[in-house]
């Protein structure tokens, strides 16, 4: 999420224990007088990767990165970009120039004033000579200009329909032009965000103070000044049971639970269970298409019949996750359930068995392959579900489990390796973003991982991103969509929920997950103990 720019946003981190509760009993000064800090503990099963923007691509990261920065828009609660730190923009005819015009009166956490210059600065860094790794998310930039203080142009090459969605992602985040220190994206972080860099400890927690000047012009919530409570504390502890009793005696406040956990904390009541929609995410099957079997469609197709996707998930996750047809996830431009399932695989295991048989396998014949799976989230259980699926028509899949970073790099290796005389893998991956321009990531040569490319998607891909107008765009998606499908390059299997489900203390109120997997703590009251 790169691998290519915005590389799957699931990374999994080393740990060494946190101290719980080290920054619970923590004093500030409040109008002239020592009071008691309101102080939230979030905490999460990994760390963040980089307190800089375009020096990371994990959901993680952004998820800090949405406290400490402002974005030049903002999704609203349905996905689509609204006016934020810019107030309104305007594009050319040709559809080359835009030119953004900014709200008065925000304030960069060192009290310098925001203005066009840090939106140029931002740019221009993601384009310098160690580029953002969203480089190429930002689309075809050749010039940033500042007209005035409050007005900022963007020209681009050639035409970019991704181009204002993408300005309301947090890989978009606009970094203040005073971060020119050797330590920004280490120990020191200066942005226009809720919150203020106090302190990163690696591994173990990051302290963030509430910044009072903040100004909300965009974000979908009610508050529209600076957050509710002076303090957010964002704790790394990687074992569920750990967050969850500490969830439970009160040491922090939020937290994903353990999975099996969920009902049972739901029948209990004493936490709120918050799951999150529209997360951009979309599970898959993609397949080593340079070497035996897969370079063969019939075996792609072949594991796409055999494969009862929605049987599975139900087994494993219940109804926090959904079956998805599409190569793009739910609420993201293009997706359509009903479009995609035209050209889909249902349930099929005869069919699977007869273009197997075609190919010379059978009972006495399995067709032999490995199934790559990434480590947590009880994929190692859908995994063997999937496993038994497959033997039923004849494929004897073994499935191997890693961390997501060594799978992305086995995938690219085996897609790279068509000299190779062991059979051909295949794997379950995962990507999160919140606009079809993640088909181009993926597919586009030379792709996220080298695989599946022709000259024919490549040009059809290029559309998607050079068709600006909305109507003309989705039929240029969705022509996409059908390739890969028909193809069976891309084999969705469903879109997640199960990943992000946080538990709440009751005496947190107004905490939300916007689209794409922003948390928002803007409406956050919390009640005295």
């Amino acid at each position: 999420m790169e691998v290519m720019p915005m590389e799957i946003r699931l990374l999994r981190d080393v740990w060494r224990p946190p101290v719980l509760g080290a920054a619970l009993a923590g004093t500030m000064a409040l109008g002239g007088a020592c009071a008691t800090a309101q102080e939230l503990v979030w905490a999460r099963y990994g760390d963040i990767d980089s307190l800089d923007p375009h020096r990371a691509t994990s959901t993680l990261s952004m998820q800090v990165w949405d406290q400490i920065y402002d974005t030049l828009l903002a999704f609203d609660m349905d996905g689509n970009p609204q006016p934020n730190l810019a107030s309104g923009n305007e594009a050319s005819e040709d559809g080359l120039v835009y030119t953004f015009t900014l709200n008065e009166g925000i304030m960069c956490h060192d009290g310098t004033p925001f203005d066009a210059n840090d939106v140029k600065f931002t740019i221009d860094r993601a384009f310098g000579d160690t580029p953002s790794l969203t480089k190429t998310s930002w689309g075809p930039i050749s010039d940033v200009t500042v007209v005035d203080d409050l007005t900022v142009q963007v020209t681009l090459e050639s035409k970019f329909g991704a181009f204002l969605p993408f300005l309301a992602d947090s890989f978009s985040s606009m970094v203040c032009d005073t971060n020119t220190a050797d330590t920004f994206g280490s120990s020191t972080a200066i942005g226009s965000g809720p919150f203020k860099l106090v302190e990163w400890v690696k591994g173990d927690e990051i302290v963030l103070d509430a910044n009072p000047d903040f100004k909300n012009f965009g974000k979908p919530v009610e508050n529209a000044g600076p957050p509710m409570f002076d303090r957010l504390i964002v704790r790394t502890v990687p074992e569920p049971q750990t967050r969850l009793a500490a969830l439970r005696t009160g040491e922090v406040q939020i937290a994903e639970p353990p999975f099996d956990d969920i009902e049972a904390i739901k029948s209990e009541g004493e936490l709120d269970i918050v799951v999150a929609d529209n997360t951009g995410q979309n599970v898959f099957w993609e397949f080593t298409i340079s070497r035996p079997p897969f370079d063969d469609i019939r075996a792609r197709q072949a594991v796409a019949y055999a494969t009862d996707a929605q049987m599975a998930i139900d087994i494993i996750y219940g109804g926090l996750s959904q079956r998805e047809w599409c190569p793009i996830a739910r609420g993201v431009f293009g997706n359509d359930q009903e479009f995609c399932k035209q050209f889909g695989y249902e349930y099929n295991p005869e069919k699977a068995m007869e273009l197997l048989a075609e190919m010379g396998f059978g009972p006495d014949n399995p067709l032999e392959t490995t199934m790559f799976v990434w480590t947590g989230g009880n994929r190692h259980k859908l995994a063997e579900i999937f496993q038994a699926q497959l033997a039923q028509v004849g494929i004897k899949a073994a499935i191997e489990i890693m961390d997501i970073g060594t799978m992305n790099a086995r995938v690219k290796e085996q897609n790279e390796s068509p000299d190779d005389p062991s059979p051909g893998t295949f794997d379950m991956m995962t990507w999160s973003w919140y606009d079809p321009d993640i088909l181009y990531q993926l597919w586009h040569s030379p792709g996220a991982y080298s695989g599946f490319q022709t000259p024919e998607l490549d040009a059809m891909l290029e559309e998607t991103r050079t068709t600006i107008e909305p109507e003309a765009r989705l039929e240029k998606v969705q022509a996409v969509i059908q390739y890969l499908m028909e193809n069976a390059a891309h084999v969705g299997l469903y879109t997640p929920g199960w990943e992000w489900v946080f538990a709440v203390r009751p005496e947190v109120e107004g905490f939300k997950i916007g689209p794409f997997l922003h948390p928002i703590f803007l409406d956050v009251t919390l009640e005295e103990g």
